[in-house]
């Protein structure tokens, strides 16, 4: 996947509801819209693997440009992607989102 982050300053506002529902069949299942956000959860074993998971996002995010919130502990890591600037939802968060999901190697059905 070659596409990148656009700059968030200047492209104008967030997603409608409707514009971002209708793109969720390019993610994964398991991500879910959260009012303004993208969010997804990812469960492990271990809290080594829930780290790392948090790490891989934020590696991601710092490549992209496009920096997700991240929570994790014991067993699990919440990434969530929203564009702040925009208040809401963005092609970027659908693009990270996808990207994620390339990574991890959990595409869409």
């Amino acid at each position: 996947m070659t596409e990148i982050c656009e700059p968030c300053a200047g492209f104008g506002g967030a997603m409608t509801a409707e514009a971002a529902a209708a793109r969720m069949g390019e993610l994964h299942p398991d991500w879910r819209l959260d009012g303004a956000a993208l969010t997804r959860r990812f469960g492990f074993r271990n809290f080594a693997k829930a780290m790392q998971m948090a790490n891989l996002a934020g590696w991601l995010g710092e490549a992209q440009g496009h920096h997700p919130d991240l929570a994790f502990g014991w067993g699990w890591c919440t990434v969530t992607f929203t564009s702040h600037e925009a208040g809401g939802i963005t092609a970027n968060d659908f693009l990270c989102a996808k990207k994620l999901d390339a990574i991890t190697g959990q595409i869409a059905a």
